[in-house]
């Protein structure tokens, strides 16, 4: 028997990268998933998004480990949306227990060049959107009496400043402070929530030409060779890699999830190959 076994995971941005290993690897120790992702390319970003095709995959893996998965296409920013996927997804499988905000973008700027357009998405996203998740899913929890457990994906960003991401650091932070503020809240109801915070991450995230080029400014950032982003990636770790890998960030949420920390609620967990302490 897994450690998550018929429970009920509802996990935002799980078309692909962290969120569908997160999606996969719960599913493995025993859960059933609701999961939603935008599908949709962002104004301000510059690489492609997640696609229907991805999401698909997502369920067929999950499925593949014989566990029920209920999959829709909605904005992390839409209220009404993330109360439907929720909602539906609780009729559909019974139940709630986890919660993952792991939905997030990332663009690049020096403050200065920073736009309202840029603020306003990145913050919409990263932060509001995982109060709104939050919000929608609390209810349910609560209502079950069995307690839960409630992850919200930050960064090493919610932990230091990183240049050329001022918004980024805001919103990151700022899921660090409502993380604080629901493990105090929902403590009386034996709701755990906690935050993890990934180094660089073996994704779509990092690996395209908007992030490639901000580690070498003197050259096309079309022509910067993933190599020569791992080498710049490197230098920011304390051990000598260039990027964790998904699965190590759904590993850290498994444990936080699972019964093994029972007792553990409003803290902070670094999986960032000692990048934090450099």
């Amino acid at each position: 028997m897994g450690k998550l076994e018929g429970k009920v995971a509802f996990i935002t941005g799980a078309a692909r990268g962290q969120g569908r290993s997160h999606a996969v690897r719960l599913a493995q120790e025993g859960a059933d998933v609701i999961a939603v992702d935008h599908l949709q390319d962002m104004a301000t970003v510059g690489d492609p998004q997640a696609t229907q095709a991805d999401l698909d995959e997502t369920v067929r893996m999950v499925e593949a480990l014989d566990r029920r998965i209920i999959a829709s296409r909605a904005d992390v920013r839409d209220t009404a949306a993330m109360r439907a996927a929720v909602d539906d997804g609780v009729a559909q499988l019974g139940r709630l227990d986890i919660v993952l905000a792991n939905a997030g973008i990332a663009s690049f700027a020096p403050v200065e060049e920073l736009t309202d357009e840029m603020w306003d998405e990145m913050i919409g996203v990263n932060l509001t959107g995982v109060f709104k998740t939050v919000r929608a899913a609390v209810p349910h929890i609560r209502a079950a009496g069995r307690g839960g457990a409630i992850v919200l994906t930050s960064s090493t960003a919610g932990i230091k400043g990183l240049a050329n991401l001022a918004h980024y650091v805001a919103a990151k932070h700022g899921v660090v402070g409502m993380m604080k503020t629901l493990a105090n809240e929902l403590a009386p109801d034996m709701i755990r929530v906690n935050s993890v915070h990934p180094t660089s991450v073996d994704t779509d995230m990092i690996h395209n030409p908007e992030t490639y080029g901000l580690f070498r400014p003197d050259k096309p950032k079309t022509e910067v060779t993933r190599e020569e982003a791992a080498e710049s990636f490197r230098t920011m770790n304390a051990l000598p890699v260039e990027w964790v890998e998904p699965v190590d960030i759904s590993n850290a949420i498994l444990f936080l999830v699972s019964d093994d920390a029972r007792y553990i609620t409003g803290v902070q967990l670094p999986v960032d190959a000692g990048s934090v302490g450099k």
